[in-house]
């Protein structure tokens, strides 16, 4: 990283080019004392094993939140790993987990690659991230300002990256893309990393992972720069109250406008359904998601969520 300055980096912090604004963090507290819909203590999901790829170009299965397994021929690959049952600080502190892991980590495939959008503790789990050091020793592509934190969980081969680089520790390619989001594990080291989301490419076949963002024009940028994705995988949860969120996590009639924007063939909600993290009911994001898609008059299948361990497969 070094001082080298950009239109989003001053030499010491990350920020946002363009797009709206963070609200500070005096906000916060008023944030806070929104009202709340209640979730369910939990909702029972059924844990499956791993699918086989069966000779599929890509298969992509929802572990839950923002954890992806994406099976390749070439990689195996998990996005944004979280199994802890508490996203906050050592796995026990935080908003708790109201649907476990679909795929539970000990029946994992072997692991190659984590893509690591951000430092989020809903993101980054230092936990399953030390698990995955020890089983299965993965390759990590990240942001820039990451590697110190992953390196504190065992993991060696980390690739930090800046938006538009493509990765050049695998043999598909995988580049950056931009995101309009903040990074921050504590009070004093907000934009120390950057965030970003990820563009896979496997043959002729294109999966982007968005990470976490609001949004921006970036989805029209990406489908110049990168060209038509396949399957996009967009979040869609954590976005009331809109004043304060809406500068970092889009809602589900701004994630459909991004998948338009992107030209996606095929679109998949993600970030919800798991943790709490903002004000809005549990079943609130399917349920808008579906209204924006019968407003700009889009069949069910090309933006829809996936169960709890289902899988979609691109052939």
């Amino acid at each position: 990283m070094g001082n080298a300055r950009s239109d989003h980096f001053d030499g010491a912090r990350f920020f946002n080019p363009a797009g709206p604004a963070l609200q500070p963090l005096t906000a916060v507290p008023r944030m806070l004392l929104t009202r709340r819909t209640p979730w369910p203590r939990a909702v029972e999901v059924t844990e499956r094993d791993p699918p086989r790829r069966d000779g599929a170009d890509i298969v992509v299965t929802f572990i839950g939140h923002s954890t992806f397994l994406i099976q390749t021929p070439a990689e195996t690959i998990l996005t944004d790993p979280v199994f802890s049952d508490h996203a906050g600080p050592f796995g026990m502190f935080g908003p708790r987990r109201v649907r476990r892991p679909a795929i539970p980590f000990d029946r994992l495939p072997p692991v190659s690659l984590i893509l690591l959008s951000h430092n989020h503790y809903d993101h980054c789990d230092l936990r399953a991230l030390r698990a995955l050091a020890q089983r299965f020793d993965p390759a990590v592509i990240t942001p820039l300002g990451n590697a110190g934190l992953l390196r504190s969980t065992g993991l060696r081969r980390i690739e930090e990256l800046d938006w538009w680089d493509s990765a050049a520790c695998v043999a598909a390619p995988i580049v950056l893309t931009p995101a309009h989001h903040f990074s921050a594990r504590t009070p004093f080291d907000r934009n120390r990393a950057l965030w970003g989301g990820f563009v896979v490419t496997c043959g002729a076949r294109r999966v982007y992972f968005a990470g976490d963002t609001a949004y921006t024009a970036l989805f029209a940028q990406i489908r110049e720069r990168v060209g038509v994705v396949d399957l996009a995988l967009l979040p869609i949860g954590a976005y009331e109250p809109r004043w304060f969120m809406q500068s970092v996590h889009m809602n589900p009639t701004e994630a459909l406008q991004a998948h338009v924007d992107l030209g996606a063939r095929a679109s998949i909600g993600m970030h919800f359904g798991t943790f709490q993290l903002t004000a809005e009911g549990i079943a609130d994001p399917i349920r808008e998601l579906a209204h924006a898609r019968e407003s700009h008059g889009l069949a069910p299948d090309t933006f829809r969520t996936l169960d709890f361990g289902e899988s979609i497969t691109l052939r």
